[in-house]
């Protein structure tokens, strides 16, 4: 048995949730690497795939009814047309919550839609098209001539409790099977009666000629023939009808006529007639739920979303956000992106007017689940430039017995492929990779995280239940990525302080470990092991490079707009949760709602790359704005004896207690005033302390509303 990757484990505990997940729900699958993307997604359906099995097999030990099979037997078929056509299915707290769950799983590769204007009307046909392969396009059909009324949409889904689960169609107070029954009867027993009454032979007689102008029995039986098998005849022709209709008028080729025709495509009732389609498809799911007794989960991955062009990423977005968030909807969107392309292309998009328009802020609107991909370890990076250098291509290669027997060709051209377990995919049980996580462990530690909320972290929440849903669904992958690692699980309080710091002060908190990795990476070069406390809290580290990230500030507004209060943030660290150095380490591993393209863009601000040290950069070369901020008087001579300045400029410095944030934050015309240099020592000293290319493309300290009103509490003590 190999031991478990970090994209297993990750894999399986994002699988692990997803089954327990309320729909619809939107998971933001992030990661700069598209290889990895698509080896999670892979193995991400094993591991459904086997938390299905695992479910199915717990349920056979309960005195419930068990579920149908996903493949019906001709009984089943049978069972299904009659409710189809007969009863009408009662929503109860019971059905409305199976234990057991099936997943459906479709492919929308935006990319081969990306030459369409309506790139979110292509998404609703691969979920019409799904829906009609898995299930059949006749019995969809059936559901929309049978079950499909308009007003329905309309009415409020009431829930009741109760052991009925269907209940008949009526007319006229009678249910409509016995009606159907009784119509059919009627005429027999009537032709019976009349057979024993007047004899065969008077009854289909011909009529005499002879007869002066008098109707003959069989002209009158006629009439009365008409008369009972017409009203059943005209109502199961038009039934026929309709079923013919629906079967050569499909809606998919209507809703790609509409996107052909821009006059059509450009009206309200176009996206209105997506929409119908799409609470259709959630009422059939729905409908085949309580059939077979169980959940039924529509999983739809979507790809390559950030190759197209701004504009038609937005309205993919909107589409998850608007046609996909039916309360009751079936719908898991995967969305699997790298979130740096993404935001870039959205920022630049047309009508992105305000603040929630924006990337970031658009993404939060809509991800219920962040899940984003930690880097590779040093591990994972040697085992893929071996598996490179013996002839493998990408990192899907590694480790591919694992999941053999179940390709996914994400490069169909067809752009539609529906999968959902079936007996075959039993055997994926008996390949272990190790990963035993039980859901009552699960649930203990989820529900003390969710107990600490309560009582410590309830005052900082936003008040919408989308942020509410991402923090209760990262605690449980948090929960489970922990316990796969087989790591020491921290207090349940401080996981749920954790994903809620992430989550409500995601730039602040990537500003802190890009922090504590610059220091540990200089203490590493230094050998300075005086670095390496652990006990250092988090608010310290933040209070010290506090006046640099003001600096930056100009740079950064985009993600400094992601965080919550200020205030609130510093009551958070120095006060509530006095997270160390180490909480950090041991926290990082297992953390996924943090988007690290955020620690990315402030590395690179920052200017963690900087030029080899040599005797130029120690005594010429601009100083990091870090080293600046940080320095005071006596720091400053120092530097000025190295640069073999005259003792003069060094006793002015401590005269006027000129520390590095004053040369940061002060006037260039003051301070080359104060010190009285010559040219070439000021051009010098300037390059030295000044000319950091850094602050050259920064805007200076401004004492205007607008730079105080944004971040004001930068600085504060």
């Amino acid at each position: 048995m190999s031991p478990p990757t970090k994209d297993d484990i990750f894999a399986y505990a994002l699988s692990k949730t997803l089954t327990r997940v309320s729909s619809p729900a939107t998971v933001g699958l992030y990661s700069s690497c598209q290889s990895r993307i698509r080896r999670v997604l892979r193995k991400m359906e094993v591991f459904l795939t086997r938390e299905t099995v695992r479910l199915e097999l717990e349920e056979e030990h309960k005195e419930k009814s068990r579920p149908r099979p996903v493949k019906p037997s001709l009984c089943s078929m049978l069972a299904l047309l009659g409710r189809l056509l007969f009863y009408k299915p009662i929503w109860t707290t019971e059905n409305q919550d199976h234990y057991n769950v099936r997943f459906i799983y479709v492919n929308f590769s935006a990319w081969h839609f990306a030459g369409s204007d309506l790139l979110w009307a292509g998404l609703a046909i691969r979920l019409l098209q799904a829906v009609e392969i898995h299930f059949g396009k006749l019995l969809l059909v059936l559901y929309r001539v049978a079950q499909h009324h308009k007003e329905e949409e309309i009415k409020n889904k009431i829930v009741v409790a109760g052991p009925h689960h269907w209940r008949s169609k009526r007319i006229c107070c009678c249910p409509l099977w016995c009606f159907i029954l009784l119509s059919l009867l009627v005429p027999i027993i009537l032709l019976i009666f009349l057979h024993l009454t007047f004899g065969l032979s008077k009854i289909v007689g011909k009529p005499s000629p002879k007869v002066n102008g008098s109707a003959s029995h069989a002209g009158g039986l006629e009439g009365l023939l008409i008369a009972l098998f017409g009203v059943p005849a005209s109502t199961v022709l038009a039934f026929l009808f309709k079923m013919g209709k629906s079967l050569v008028f499909s809606q998919e080729r209507n809703i790609q006529r509409g996107m052909d025709n821009d006059r059509v495509s450009a009206k309200l009732g176009f996206m209105n007639k997506v929409r119908k389609e799409m609470w259709l498809i959630s009422r059939y799911v729905e409908f085949m739920e309580v059939f077979e007794r169980r959940r039924i989960r529509v999983v739809l991955r979507i790809t390559d979303l950030d190759r197209c062009s701004p504009r038609k990423i937005v309205a993919v977005l909107d589409a998850i956000n608007i046609l996909l968030s039916d309360e009751d909807s079936p719908f898991i969107s995967v969305l699997a992106v790298d979130p740096e392309m993404i935001v870039q292309k959205v920022n630049f998009a047309e009508g992105c007017f305000c603040r929630e328009d924006r990337g970031y802020a658009l993404l939060n609107r809509i991800v219920t689940l962040a899940f984003t991909v930690p880097p590779l370890c040093d591990d994972s990076k040697l085992c893929l430039f071996q598996n490179l250098a013996s002839g493998s291509r990408t990192l899907e290669d590694l480790n591919e017995d694992q999941t053999e027997g179940l390709k996914i060709n994400f490069s169909d051209p067809s752009g539609v492929e529906v999968r959902s377990e079936t007996n075959e995919y039993y055997p994926l049980i008996d390949r272990d990779l190790g990963l035993h996580v039980t859901e009552a462990d699960i649930e203990n530690c989820v529900k003390r995280s969710v107990g600490s909320i309560e009582r410590k972290l309830k005052e900082y929440f936003f008040d919408d239940a989308m942020s509410m849903r991402r923090v209760v669904n990262t605690i449980r992958v948090t929960v489970i990525i922990t316990k796969a690692l087989k790591t020491k699980l921290p207090q349940p309080d401080l996981i749920a302080a954790w994903v809620v710091l992430a989550n409500q002060w995601p730039c602040r908190l990537s500003w802190i470990i890009q922090c504590v990795e610059d220091a540990l990476q200089r203490a590493e070069i230094d050998r300075d092991e005086s670095v390496a406390d652990g006990s250092k809290t988090l608010w310290k580290v933040f209070s010290e490079s506090r006046a640099e990230l003001y600096v930056m500030r100009g740079q950064i507004e985009d993600l400094l707009d992601q965080d919550g209060d200020p205030e609130m943030f510093e009551r958070f660290l120095k006060l509530d949760f006095r997270l160390t150095v180490e909480d950090l380490k041991a926290f990082n591993v297992v953390t996924v709602n943090l988007n690290h393209s955020l620690k990315k863009e402030l590395a690179q601000i920052r200017g963690t790359s900087r030029l080899n040290d040599s005797a130029w950069t120690r005594t010429f070369a601009p100083l990091p704005i870090t080293s600046i901020i940080n320095m005071d008087s006596e720091d400053i001579c120092k530097e000025l004896e190295k640069m073999k300045y005259p003792e003069k400029y060094a006793d002015i410095v401590k005269v006027n207690g000129i520390s590095g944030s004053a040369l940061v934050f002060g006037n260039q015309d003051d301070i080359k005033k104060l010190l009285d240099m010559t040219f070439g020592e000021w051009t010098t000293f300037r390059l030295r302390f000044l000319g950091s290319p850094l602050r050259k493309h920064l805007p200076r300290p401004s004492s205007s509303h607008q730079d105080t009103h944004h971040h004001p509490h930068l600085t504060s003590s």
